[in-house]
């Protein structure tokens, strides 16, 4: 049993068999939240329509109001991992791609890439909201919205490129650090087989990453963990599609994810906390406290960022089910009843970035669009 699940073994097994009552397609009840007991109903939309608003959520979290002069960098990156190059930012009135403001050397609040000592460094500002919040998350946003590992940035009058910031995050890695960002960026960006040498002297492989990774306490995790089980996710997709074992740490992530005999894993237990509404519990994963709130904008955000994980994690027949969609309407609802408001940008981008996930995996890529920077007014504000 993943260590994080361990207090909450007798709670799990009554848990485990309510959920065995309900059927794989259908919607999951909860029985620890009495708001979560009563009988959701059955959502009677059919594929065209779910696309069609899956698109308009989506066009509406693009067409958000970024401004250099007043957005910082946190702000900004958490835009270009849902956008990409396509992401705007509204320089001295004129909208420019947000991601090449940066590599041509932009400024940012927050955004502080220096040289390292083995590659490009990105100064760490834990809980600004306004730089880098965790270890190498400039990296692992970059490598999860697919920019190629030679893409540069100009820092300092010369030109880097993420490499530099791979080369460094490997010489840095020690054990116990959080590693969910670094993890992200070895995967895309290093060889399955690779081995390294970091500054302490220890030897580090992928698997080892993520068999610290996987261990972790989720409900103590950024985010309730959404953002480490992305990073294993990733990670472990792409070490079983190119035929990998589930031995080791391979294992002790896949148990985490998507559980055993004994233990839902992370999926169940989001599918059994999941709210009447179709929301995902503002308490992420944590077996003791499932709970929903009033407040939408922090609705949209764990929602959000739960749905990016699963929509990742989840077999493609699964995608269809009734709970996963009443899940991406209820995310839609909230995207455009918040749409004339302020939001925090990381629930709004991990949103987006979930709901881009699961459009392209259900229905496969939406057409390519580009919004100005001032197509919509509500700004992100924090």
């Amino acid at each position: 049993m993943p260590q994080f699940l361990r207090p909450y073994r007798p709670l799990l097994g009554l848990l485990l068999v309510l959920a065995s009552l309900v059927p794989l397609s259908g919607c999951a009840k909860s029985s620890v939240s009495s708001a979560a007991a009563a009988s959701p109903r059955v959502l009677d939309i059919d594929s065209d329509e779910l696309r069609g608003r899956i698109d308009q959520a989506i066009d509406v979290c693009r067409r958000r109001h970024l401004v250099a002069e007043s957005n910082a960098a946190w702000q900004v990156v958490h835009g270009i991992l849902a956008f990409g190059p396509d992401l705007q930012l509204d320089v001295q009135g004129k909208p420019t791609s947000a991601l090449k403001y940066l590599q041509d050397g932009g400024r940012l609040s927050g955004w502080n890439l220096v040289p390292g000592d083995k590659g490009l460094e990105a100064i760490l500002e834990a809980g600004s909201k306004s730089g880098q919040g965790h270890e190498d998350q400039w990296l692992g946003y970059m490598s999860l919205c697919g920019l190629k590992d030679d893409t540069p940035f100009l820092v300092a009058g010369r030109k880097y490129t993420i490499r530099d910031l791979v080369t460094q995050a490997q010489w840095d890695i020690y054990d116990g650090m959080e590693a969910t960002w670094s993890l992200m960026g070895f995967t895309a960006y290093l060889p399955r087989d690779v081995k390294w040498t970091a500054k302490n002297g220890a030897e580090w492989t992928i698997e080892r990453v993520v068999a610290m990774e996987a261990t972790q306490d989720l409900t103590t995790s950024a985010c309730g963990g959404t953002h480490r089980l992305t990073a294993l996710t990733v990670a472990l997709k792409r070490h079983v599609d190119a035929g990998g074992q589930l031995t080791g740490g391979w294992k002790t992530a896949h148990d985490v994810i998507y559980g055993t005999d004994v233990t839902p894993g992370a999926i169940g237990m989001a599918r059994m906390f999941q709210q009447p509404d179709g929301s995902f519990s503002s308490n992420y994963f944590d077996a003791q406290r499932p709970a929903s709130t009033a407040d939408v904008g922090q609705r949209l955000g764990t929602t959000g960022h739960t749905l990016e994980f699963l929509a990742l994690a989840l077999p493609e027949q699964e995608l269809r089910s009734q709970w996963m969609i009443k899940a991406v309407v209820a995310l839609c609802d909230m995207v455009e009843e918040t749409q004339p408001y302020e939001l925090e940008c990381g629930g709004l981008y991990h949103a987006a970035r979930g709901l881009e996930i699961y459009r392209e995996r259900r229905f496969g890529s939406a057409p390519a669009e580009k919004a100005t920077a001032t197509a919509l007014r509500a700004p992100v504000s924090r």
